[in-house]
């Protein structure tokens, strides 16, 4: 597992109002404790680096599969730590105080669909993947911060489409919905994710952060108190 990081429009390698592409992995890039850590750090260095925006993206397959179910069978006695500190990154990636997409190059299920809809913007490939919320059918109700950040996010029609059926939105279909904001060709996923942001590029990181706590507060409440 590797999360790397790369910037576009990166002047003499200075990350200074460069967009930020944060490649999350090939594989199904799930939620493991050292995942969530990586991450964390990578963000961290974004926002140090001040760059003007951030791009995440992943391998051709899955953007991410969401929860490391195995590692919670492994930890159940943990349950309730690894729910908080997913909750806590979903709540970083909802008010980070630089302008975000997703790239959701493949599938987005359960907590990778979170994530993605805690970036301000996401573009989906138009073809092939799905974005789901599966948790009706296999028998996981939402947390209250869960909740709280989808519907923060989407129309109550989408919501109520997304959390009570368990169905898998293609592209198009996620387009429709107002899920995500943009579709694109096989290979073109996290360039248009690129020019979505870049023209968000010098906004101020105080001011944009202040926002986005005021726009979300509830959700950031329900999700870390």
């Amino acid at each position: 597992m590797t999360i790397t990081l790369h910037y576009e429009d990166a002047v003499e390698d200075a990350a200074e109002g460069a967009v930020a592409v944060l490649h999350l992995g090939d594989d199904e890039n799930r939620f493991s404790p050292d995942f969530l850590d990586e991450l964390d750090g990578r963000l961290d260095e974004v926002v140090a680096a001040e760059a003007a925006a951030l791009v995440t993206t992943a391998g051709t397959k899955f953007y991410t599969n969401g929860l490391d179910l195995a590692w919670l069978q492994d930890h159940g006695e943990r349950t309730a730590w690894y729910v908080g500190r997913v909750q806590r990154l979903l709540a970083r990636m909802l008010t980070l105080p630089i302008p975000t997409a997703a790239a959701v190059v493949g599938h987005a299920f359960g907590a990778g669909a979170m994530l993605a809809l805690a970036h301000d913007f996401r573009v989906m490939r138009g073809d092939r993947g799905f974005f789901c919320l599966p948790e009706v059918d296999i028998r996981i109700p939402f947390s209250a911060g869960m909740a709280a950040l989808i519907q923060a996010k989407l129309t109550p029609q989408a919501a109520v489409a997304a959390m009570t059926t368990g169905h898998r939105f293609g592209g198009e279909e996620a387009l429709a919905f107002g899920i995500v904001d943009a579709t694109a060709a096989d290979g073109a996923v996290t360039s248009t994710a690129v020019e979505r942001v870049r023209p968000l590029a010098g906004k101020d990181q105080g001011t944009l952060g202040a926002i986005k706590q005021t726009m979300f507060a509830t959700a950031v409440t329900a999700l870390v108190g």
